[in-house]
């Protein structure tokens, strides 16, 4: 049977106006979201993303995917805060609701996972500082890490596998370390008991606390932090609260951008990879900060017209 052609006419005006009616609410509701005051000198916008996120897995589940069940959906709502006071000024927070910062670590939990202040000291914003809970300026997956950007649900390799390392207990030996990596001849359990101890190069975003500086100088990038926990820390030992500056972290990374297409960088990272909780383990005649993780790694991206290139 034929469809008559003035229905389908009627019916794709129809859904034209339901799009423009959606694009107009959308639109309004931007507007509501948005302060301005003195001018627009001070301002501050409210933004966020709902995510439905759904995996399918063997057991055990890879990665930083936390689940006994084969199948785990894992809804989220971000919530962005951007405040600008002047043109010196910038403030950000990203609180989130969802079953942990990893899918399925927990049931259900509110919170907040950056929040900073920066300030360009200068008009030209050559050179900007930041102190606060915020992402690694390591490597460049970070910058394009939340779901609107992040053409991938998992993060790259560095950023979520799991390795033989252990953070809560030192290594004692090459025989241990040999068990822990989980080759199939060490006699070890391989079926994911000790996921919950193990832990990646970097974890996801690495929101640590701390101070960030960065400078442009023509077509090179330079950005170092101090952090008060490794790349390869905890998400539970990010706040200052939790982990102080006993043993901090240090970053960096120096990039060169030939032109807009092109951006070349490489970055260095060192502190201990240790749980603060595995200090009582530590070996006699050795200290804390002598068990340490250092990171060394390049990346470069390409872009050009839709396409979009990343290595790390």
């Amino acid at each position: 049977m034929k469809t008559p052609a003035p229905l389908i006419a009627a019916t794709a005006l129809l859904l034209a106006a339901s799009v423009t009616r959606a694009e107009d609410w959308l639109a309004r509701l931007d507007q509501s979201l948005t302060f301005n005051a003195a001018e627009g000198k001070v301002r501050a916008h409210v933004s966020g993303l709902v995510d439905a996120e759904g995996y399918l897995t063997q057991k055990p589940a890879p990665g930083l995917v936390f689940s006994n069940r084969t199948f785990l959906f894992n809804p989220r709502l971000t919530l962005f805060l951007d405040a600008q006071l002047g043109s010196h000024l910038y403030a950000f927070a990203q609180a989130r609701f969802d079953h942990g910062f990893d899918p399925g670590y927990v049931d259900a939990e509110v919170r907040l996972d950056e929040y900073f202040l920066s300030v360009k000291p200068w008009e030209d914003g050559r050179v900007r500082v930041q102190a606060g809970k915020f992402a690694t300026v390591a490597g460049n997956w970070v910058h394009r890490h939340d779901s609107w950007t992040n053409p991938f649900i998992t993060a790259p390799l560095p950023y979520e596998n799991l390795t033989g390392i252990w953070d809560g207990y030192p290594v004692d030996s090459a025989d241990t370390l040999f068990n822990w990596s989980h080759r199939p001849d060490s006699g070890f359990d391989t079926t994911g008991a000790d996921k919950h101890v193990r832990i990646p190069v970097i974890w996801g975003p690495s929101y640590a606390s701390g101070l960030a500086v960065f400078a442009q100088l023509g077509k090179f990038d330079l950005a170092a932090e101090v952090k008060n926990a490794s790349l390869s820390s905890r998400p539970g030992t990010w706040d200052a609260t939790a982990v102080g500056f006993s043993n901090p972290s240090f970053t960096a990374r120096f990039a060169f951008r030939p032109d807009p297409a092109w951006n070349l960088g490489v970055f260095g990272s060192t502190g201990s990879y240790l749980d603060h909780a595995a200090q009582r383990y530590v070996a006699k005649g050795f200290a804390f900060d002598d068990y340490r993780q250092t990171v060394i790694g390049q990346d470069i991206s390409f872009a050009w017209h839709h396409w979009q290139i990343w290595a790390e």
